[in-house]
């Protein structure tokens, strides 16, 4: 499938510092290139599951905050610190039963959560802005603020009915995923029994009607005879918003090589993760605290103020009992470099899964971004090709995308 190309190419030289006037003056330390790189650069992530904060009592995305102190990793201070622009940021929803109270429960969820985000950026103007086209997002980072795209993380709230996906596209939603850890009415997980041999019919008239919008099909979390599907029946490129390579670290949530060849082949886009990247076992002990915690503070509870704080309390003590076992950069960077390697660099991105589970030993924070700009570099690849990583590779398929619907259309 051929697809226009949508390249973002790095802009001016790094600037030299000047020298101090006086003999005896010292020195000032060169910048350091890949942070400023990380600057110029329009620098996206597809995968932001920060939405989630935005409900948690007293939080701000306007405020400092650490992983230390609340175990976020995004918030506009840090988006400016490491450079990051912005993004998609996902509508995610817990898979829960298929029967029909259920699913009008999460359909009203994830229309809550997106006005939730539509919500941020309408309370700080100045600092965000919601895109709708590719195009937007070098305007809105020439304007100083940061880029706002939506997207789904799980179809389930649409129940039995895909039309219902226009709502959300209307609602700024550009990318859309077909299930999560479960499989659903839509598709088969990578991560649960097939009970449709990849898309059922359903999820067959849901692709027909992203591609008929102008939404980006999303992969990641759907079984690998799923992808087989899309990329056969879909009339538009498609990409996984996160996910990680298989030669790397087998796991189901990953994709291997013949696959990535494939999804290149179609001009589609792997970002990379930092979650499944390395095979990980913790103590019986840690898991069992874990898991009590879990079920204690579920995740579609809302807490009040002090039960936040309680929370917090208690995961840092199971924290300082129970060491976690902890992937490291090196281990996100082996994932990347492989995906360049077989994909191609038309065809990878970075997704690292921000408060959604992402984060290592070294990359803890949306700070820690230039570290990847850096490692890239030190790899030899180009800023141009940085570039098209961090952004310019996503960003094509969408326009791909934009463009099936105007055929569409007309």
């Amino acid at each position: 499938m051929q697809t226009r190309t949508f390249l973002l190419a790095a802009s001016a030289a790094l600037a030299l510092l000047a020298t101090g006037p006086a003999q005896s003056a010292p020195r000032k330390a060169p910048a350091d290139p890949a942070a400023a790189l990380q600057q110029r650069l329009l620098t996206l992530d597809s995968h932001l599951d920060t939405p989630a904060s935005l409900a948690l009592p007293g939080w701000s995305i306007m405020d400092a905050h650490t992983v230390e102190g609340d175990y976020t990793q995004v918030d506009l201070p840090r988006m400016k610190q490491g450079g990051l622009d912005g993004g998609f940021w996902a509508i995610y929803t817990p898979q829960g039963p298929l029967d029909a109270q259920s699913t009008r429960k999460a359909r009203d969820f994830a229309l809550m959560r997106g006005i939730a985000i539509r919500e941020m950026v309408a309370a700080h103007p100045e600092s965000f802005a919601i895109a709708s086209k590719a195009a937007d997002a070098a305007a809105i980072k020439a304007s100083g603020k940061r880029v706002v795209y939506l997207s789904i993380e799980n179809a389930w709230p649409l129940g039995e009915d895909p039309t219902l996906l226009r709502s959300f596209y209307a609602m700024g939603v550009r990318i859309a995923g077909f299930a999560h850890f479960r499989t659903n009415q839509f598709a088969d997980s990578s991560t649960d029994k097939a009970r449709w041999d990849g898309l059922s019919p359903l999820g067959v008239q849901l692709l027909a009607e992203m591609n008929r919008l102008g939404v980006v099909p999303d992969l990641s979390h759907s079984s690998d005879r799923t992808l087989d599907d899309v990329l056969r029946l879909s009339k538009a490129p498609i990409v996984l918003t996160h996910s990680g390579c298989k030669a790397v670290f087998d796991h189901p949530r990953n994709i291997d090589d013949a696959h990535l060849k494939a999804l290149a082949a179609a001009g589609g886009v792997i970002q990379i993760n930092s979650v499944y990247v390395k095979g990980l076992k913790q103590s019986a002990e840690r898991e069992a605290a874990m898991k009590a915690l879990e079920a204690k503070y579920p995740e579609d509870r809302k807490l009040t103020a002090a039960e936040r704080q309680s929370l917090l309390a208690e995961r840092r003590a199971i924290d300082a009992k129970y060491t976690e076992v902890r992937a490291t950069f090196d281990d996100v960077m082996a994932n990347l470099l492989h995906a360049l390697q077989v994909a191609g660099v038309d065809h990878v991105g970075i997704g690292l899964d921000w408060d959604g589970g992402g984060g290592v030993a070294g990359l803890e924070d949306i700070a820690d971004l230039p570290k990847i700009t850096r490692a890239l570099l030190a790899a030899g690849y180009s800023e141009a090709d940085v570039a098209k990583i961090w952004s310019g590779n996503v960003l094509r398929v969408l326009a791909a995308a934009e463009a099936e619907a105007e055929r569409e259309k007309s």
